[in-house]
């Protein structure tokens, strides 16, 4: 059993939970993610592993509330036990010394750019970061990054925070403006990373993605989270979840991605603790 330290609503789609697990916590690096079960007979949930601390023991996830197992997550508070906490998973991320990197996060995949970030700016890289989201309220973890970094950018569907536009937008912005960038890391949407890639690829910048398909068991043993890298299958819970961004399949990423859109769906409506679960 692994107790909660610390809930946070970071909005109110997304929420954060320290959770004591000294054994990811003396483990993990930036990349890997974990697997939880809220209780006994749940169903098991992979999550990227947005901060750690060796020496309090703790893990920190980041999760958005959007299904029956993660509304069941979202019932728990500080003080309280989650029954299973398995990790790390998942390979590192391959963080390696560049003179300038620019990390680029949509929505919950802001979380598991975070720790990318910081270890890089341990290196000694200058780190800049475009965050983004439908509006202001939906962008996470902007004080955390502001901490560390040398540039921050911000881009919204709305305009609330930032340029009006996607990342994309101001991506092209600053590479029209001259900034020159070694490596770009950029963690969220399918759709966002795919598109990322075509404009750094046309600019020759290396670009690293993180995927975040269909996994169950965590370790590539089911094949749910199969994807095609380079020509070849990959299994992002254990190839994975970091890969080289050029040679992604993103198209059939997506139509994976999808294939249980229908089913998701129908468990997002149920509810539970506010009177409609049966």
């Amino acid at each position: 059993m692994y107790r909660i330290i610390k809930k946070e609503i970071l909005n109110p789609d997304v929420e954060l939970m320290v959770v004591h697990a000294p054994y990811v916590a003396r483990k993990c690096e930036p990349g890997q993610f974990i697997i939880l079960r809220v209780d006994e007979d749940g169903e098991r949930i992979p999550l990227t592993i947005a901060d750690y601390d060796r020496k309090k023991e703790t893990v920190t996830i980041i999760y958005q509330v959007v299904g029956y197992s993660t509304k069941k997550l979202s019932n728990k508070n500080e003080g309280d036990f989650i029954n299973d906490f398995v990790g790390p998973l998942g390979q590192p991320a391959p963080i390696h010394k560049v003179k300038r990197v620019l990390g680029i996060g949509g929505g919950v995949g802001i979380a598991p750019l975070y720790p990318q970030m910081k270890k890089m700016k341990d290196l000694g890289v200058q780190v800049d970061v475009l965050l983004g989201g439908r509006t202001n309220k939906h962008i996470i973890m902007e004080n955390m990054f502001e901490e560390f970094v040398d540039n921050i950018y911000y881009a919204t569907n709305d305009g609330s925070k930032g340029i009006k536009g996607f990342v994309t937008d101001k991506l092209l912005e600053l590479l029209e403006n001259g900034e020159k960038y070694d490596l770009v890391v950029a963690i969220g949407p399918l759709v966002m990373m795919k598109a990322i890639v075509n404009i750094t690829k046309e600019n020759n910048i290396k670009t690293n993605v993180s995927l975040n398909p269909i996994m169950i068991d965590g370790t590539g043993m089911c094949g749910g989270c199969r994807v095609t890298v380079g020509g070849e299958t990959k299994f992002a819970c254990v190839d994975g979840p970091d890969f080289d961004g050029f040679l992604v399949d993103f198209d059939e990423c997506m139509q994976r991605q999808s294939m249980y859109k229908e089913e998701e769906e129908h468990i997002c409506r149920i509810g539970i603790g506010d009177g409609n679960n049966a």
